[in-house]
């Protein structure tokens, strides 16, 4: 596809050490291999009774790809990035809008290949994005929410300014969970500063995308 058609796979984003692009379908089979086996699924993801599980995760990763790709609009978009350190991709960090031109508000995930976990790649992609949100796309919030148990997630949430905003159940299709939900505003990521320390390039084409 080409860039002229689709601007966004031209956009860049870059915090310290991570630099995040948009994935590209030729990164699917990559992207499905390195996938860590603590990635939660979304647990309304049908996993096909036929395949192991290994082989529905790799399924999944192309088809939300395609999926997001295939339904974006500027109400309703999903975008992935693919995270590189020193030029090898090493995760994936999304970027969500649901309603975005009423509500303003942007929801996240991501992971991590194990081996650059505890460096601050968590940090800075997360802040990558979040830059691109707030003082790009003139978002007002932005939430995110993870297991209890999960430190790691919550860990980089509330180090970067987000508070809690609630508990809430969920159906794994194994058991029922905890989630801590968080916020964070506008306001909030403002005064702590963090949009200095993100840079973004070839967003003025990718506009319209958004509803700007």
């Amino acid at each position: 596809m080409s860039s002229t058609a689709w601007p966004l796979f031209d956009l860049r984003l870059r915090c310290h050490v991570a630099e995040l692009r948009p994935v590209r379908e030729s990164d699917l089979p990559l992207l499905a291999s390195i996938q860590p086996d603590d990635y939660e699924l979304d647990p309304r993801a049908e996993m096909l009774p036929g395949l192991s599980l290994a082989r529905n995760r790799a399924r999944l990763v192309h088809q939300d790809y395609w999926r997001a790709m295939g339904t974006w609009s500027p109400s309703s978009w999903a975008l992935p990035f693919a995270v590189e350190v020193g030029g090898a991709v090493v995760g994936v960090q999304i970027l969500e809008g649901e309603n975005f031109p009423t509500l303003r508000t942007v929801d996240s995930a991501s992971w991590l290949i194990p081996s650059v976990r505890g460096q601050g790649v968590g940090i800075a992609m997360r802040k990558a994005i979040l830059g691109l949100a707030f003082d790009h796309l003139d978002a007002l919030a932005a939430i995110s929410s993870a297991r209890l148990d999960n430190g790691a997630s919550l860990g980089v949430s509330r180090h970067l300014g987000y508070t809690d905003n609630g508990l809430s159940l969920n159906d794994t299709g194994d058991g029922v969970i905890e989630l801590q939900h968080l916020r964070l505003t506008r306001r909030q990521w403002q005064t702590a500063g963090h949009g200095s320390e993100v840079v973004v390039t070839g967003l003025e084409p990718c506009l319209p995308w958004f509803g700007r």
